[in-house]
C-alpha cells in the first residue's frame, strides 16, 4: 500500500502543471532545454517536479538554498534520465550545496601512521548517499554549455554508475547483451585516453577521465551532452554506445551554439569566473 502511494504521489508530481516561474528558470539556465523536442521538454518539466519533491536540498557555508537553485541543480540531473525507466536517482535522498568550492580532509593509514590532507572539491556523489555540489561550479555549467565541464551531470553520472553495483564505470545497461559491447568500446577510449593524457596530448575528452573507469564514464557523460558533435566525429563507436544507454542523441538537437545567445543568470560574477578557471 505505501509503494502503491508513493507511485501516486509520483505520477501526481510529474504529471502538474510546471509553475510559470520555474519554466523561466528552466529557459534562462538551461540551454539544452530550448533545443530538445518538444515531448522531452515536457518530460523534463515532470522529472524535475518529482526530484524537486522527493529530494531535500540542503545549503552549507551559509547558503541558502532558493527554487532557481534546486531547478537548475534538478534540470541538469533529469536530462540524464530522459527517455530512459523514471526511478529518479532512488538511492539517496539529500544534496549538499555550498556557495563555492570548499575543503575536505582526507585521511590515510601507512601501517600505524595515520596522514592528515585536505583536497578542494567542486563537487562528489557518495555511493549509496548524498551528493554535494559548489553553486559556482553548477553557474559555469550554466554559463559554458559548450567547455565539457557540468559537475551536475558529472556527479549524477556516478549515480546511474551505483545502479549496475560496483562504482566502476559500467551502468545498469538495458540488456546483458550490450556488456560485451560497451566492455570493449569502453576499455578501448579508456586506454587511449590515459596514453594520450601520458603524453600530454589533447582530446575531447577531459584527461580527468583517465585517472579511474568511473570517472571516464562521468567525464564522457558531460561531453556526450556538452560535446556531442565533437564526440561523435571523434569516437563515433564511442558515441553510439553512450547513445544506445541513455537512449537520446545530442547530436541531432545541437545544431550550433554562439555563447552569445545563452543568458547567464544574474548570480554569475566575474569573480566566479576567475576561481573556476583556476579550479578546473
Amino acid at each position: 500500500m505505501l509503494w502503491y502511494r508513493h507511485i501516486q504521489k509520483r505520477n501526481t508530481c510529474f504529471h502538474a502543471p510546471f509553475p510559470e516561474g520555474r519554466l523561466t528558470t528552466l529557459q534562462t539556465n538551461i540551454a539544452l532545454y530550448q533545443r530538445l523536442p518538444n515531448p522531452l521538454q515536457r518530460e523534463l518539466q515532470g522529472l524535475i517536479q518529482v526530484f524537486v519533491h522527493e529530494k531535500q536540498f540542503v545549503g552549507c557555508g551559509g547558503l541558502e538554498v532558493d527554487d532557481e537553485m534546486r531547478v537548475t541543480i534538478a534540470a541538469f540531473a533529469c536530462v540524464l534520465l530522459l527517455n530512459r525507466p523514471h526511478q529518479s536517482y532512488p538511492h539517496f535522498s539529500a544534496i549538499y550545496v555550498y556557495p563555492d568550492a570548499y575543503i575536505v580532509k582526507l585521511n590515510s593509514w601507512d601501517g600505524v601512521v595515520e596522514s592528515e590532507n585536505s583536497d578542494v572539491l567542486l563537487g562528489e556523489s557518495w555511493q549509496r548517499g548524498l551528493v554535494v555540489l559548489s553553486w559556482q561550479a553548477v553557474l559555469h555549467g550554466v554559463s559554458d554549455t559548450l567547455d565539457g565541464h557540468n559537475v551536475v551531470y558529472h556527479e549524477f553520472a556516478h549515480k546511474l554508475d551505483e545502479e549496475g553495483g560496483a562504482v566502476d564505470g559500467v551502468p545498469l545497461l538495458a540488456n546483458a547483451s550490450h556488456h560485451q559491447s560497451w566492455a570493449r568500446t569502453m576499455s578501448n577510449a579508456f586506454e587511449a585516453l590515459r596514453e594520450k593524457s601520458n603524453k600530454g596530448e589533447a582530446t575531447v575528452l577531459d584527461d580527468y577521465g583517465a585517472s579511474e573507469p568511473e570517472e571516464f564514464f562521468a567525464v564522457l557523460t558531460e561531453t556526450f551532452f556538452e560535446k556531442p558533435h565533437q564526440l561523435k566525429a571523434s569516437h563515433p563507436a564511442l558515441y553510439d554506445e553512450v547513445r544506445a544507454y541513455y537512449r537520446l542523441d545530442p547530436a541531432a538537437w545541437v545544431k550550433s551554439v554562439k555563447l552569445s545567445k545563452i543568458k547567464l543568470p544574474f548570480r554569475v560574477t566575474f569573480s566566479c569566473f576567475i576561481l573556476l578557471d583556476i579550479l578546473f
